[in-house]
């Protein structure tokens, strides 16, 4: 019996470590993937979506602005934000700022993904609330790891370019030695932040006025960071501008920003549905990768392609096909997840720019890469979730990379074996969308996808 309970506590205790490492790995991949849309995002994506604001005050109105000129903002600023490209404020911009920039100031939960331009508004109003000739911390921005909180920096470097006054500090491990800061702003992860205001006291938070939790939806994966982002809060002063920013809202982040932030104005980007609508779907049936190979040859020699994203399901596979397609003729990227974000966004960067023609990848391109240019997708390999069942989330965010910006767009599922038929047959089901046949082997049927 003895013997049975242990047995049993280690299994629990290997269950417990392995689902520790599964919930590292997904921050890491959250933290990296918004990294990487913070990198490869140097313009502002052209949105459709409406902002939905909830006012705390309702008789508290807030207009929103077409112009940056009718923020009052301090001239230095202004040619600071025309500097960066900003001609007039995007769409989540036009509705946030007057909020941050009120007097008294308001509090702010913002839903936004990247590319809206929300880092520009809320670096904006650290600068603006900003005493330059008070040489101490005054606002604070938390980001849940050390390569985002550089984005951020980079930002507030070059909206601030010309105001010079006002200094930036990195909250990171081993930066500083006992002393008072003199930066008004500083930037940096939850733990460093809550050591500076603490143990080391280089910061005194009742001096701050402006306190920004960016990337909400990452830093509430980790326990630590939460934690240590409400003990942050609980030391400023009850008129510090409280602004929080997540890309979704699922319910644990609601439920931590309504902690974090008292008495908010609330704004939401609605999301632009990615739909199937304005994409034709095909499959082709094959027997191997090489006849995959052989049909993608078909479909290249018979219609132009732009460009094309190519999704397999292995490094290995991806490896193999973008050396193949090279020994082609074609212009090949390849992105797997071994490789650094910054590499990442090199390479996406080359695709976007029209260096290489074809981008072969594994999953870790399927959300948030927006190239216009992309005309078609193909399936190498359909999604599948690690229990082998369809991952139908993943193909609507795959097939989604074609089909942009009001486009046509087409994609190509191939299909090698009676379980991948199955996995499209049930992907077909989930969409309500039927996926027509093609034969690789006819010209004129693969001339007729491209009219």
């Amino acid at each position: 019996m003895a013997t049975d309970s242990w047995a049993q506590a280690v299994d629990e205790q290997e269950a417990a470590a392995e689902s520790v490492n599964v919930n590292l790995r997904n921050i890491k991949d959250k933290a990296a993937q918004s990294l990487l849309n913070k990198l490869i995002r140097s313009n502002l994506v052209n949105t459709t979506n409406q902002v939905e604001v909830l006012q705390r005050i309702q008789t508290l109105r807030f207009n929103s602005v077409k112009s940056f000129e009718e923020l009052r903002l301090k001239p230095q600023l202004l040619q600071g934000v025309y500097g960066m490209g900003f001609n007039r404020p995007s769409k989540i911009q036009e509705t946030a700022l007057p909020m941050m920039l009120a007097e008294p100031p308001q509090n702010l939960i913002a839903q936004s993904q990247s590319g809206t331009g929300k880092t520009a508004a809320f670096v904006l109003a650290m600068l603006s609330h900003v005493d330059p000739n008070n040489k101490y911390p005054q606002c604070l921005c938390v980001s849940p790891t050390y390569e985002l909180a550089l984005q951020t920096g980079k930002v507030i470097e070059q909206m601030g370019k010309h105001y010079p006054e006002v200094k930036l500090v990195y909250a990171i491990r081993g930066n500083k030695s006992g002393m008072k800061l003199q930066e008004q702003i500083v930037i940096g992860t939850p733990g460093t932040m809550l050591d500076w205001c603490t143990k080391f006291k280089f910061i005194d938070p009742k001096k701050i006025k402006v306190f920004v939790l960016d990337e909400a939806d990452v830093m509430i994966a980790t326990q630590g960071h939460q934690d240590q982002s409400i003990r942050i809060q609980r030391m400023l002063p009850k008129n510090c501008q409280m602004l929080l920013f997540s890309a979704t809202f699922e319910e644990s982040v609601w439920n931590f920003a309504q902690r974090i932030v008292p008495d908010p104005n609330i704004i939401k980007l609605k999301r632009e549905e990615e739909t199937l609508d304005t994409i034709k779907q095909y499959y082709v049936l094959c027997n191997c990768k090489e006849e995959k190979f052989q049909a993608l040859c078909n479909i290249y020699g018979a219609i132009t392609i732009a460009q094309a994203m190519i999704f397999c399901h292995t490094r290995k596979t991806a490896g193999w096909l973008a050396g193949e397609l090279s020994r082609e003729g074609h212009q090949v990227a390849l992105l797997s997840g071994e490789m650094q974000v910054e590499q990442r966004a090199a390479v996406i960067e080359r695709f976007r720019d029209g260096k290489e023609k074809v981008l072969v990848t594994t999953n870790v391109c399927a959300r948030g890469i927006d190239v216009e240019q992309v005309s078609v997708v193909i399936n190498f390999d359909l999604p599948v979730d690690k229990d082998g069942n369809p991952d139908n989330e993943t193909y609507l965010h795959r097939i989604g990379r074609t089909g942009r910006f009001g486009k046509r767009g087409l994609a190509i599922n191939m299909v090698d074996s009676k379980m991948s038929m199955n996995i499209l047959n049930r992907i077909q089901e989930h969409f309500n969308k039927k996926i027509e046949k093609l034969n690789t082997d006819d010209l004129d049927e693969i001339e007729k996808i491209a009219s």
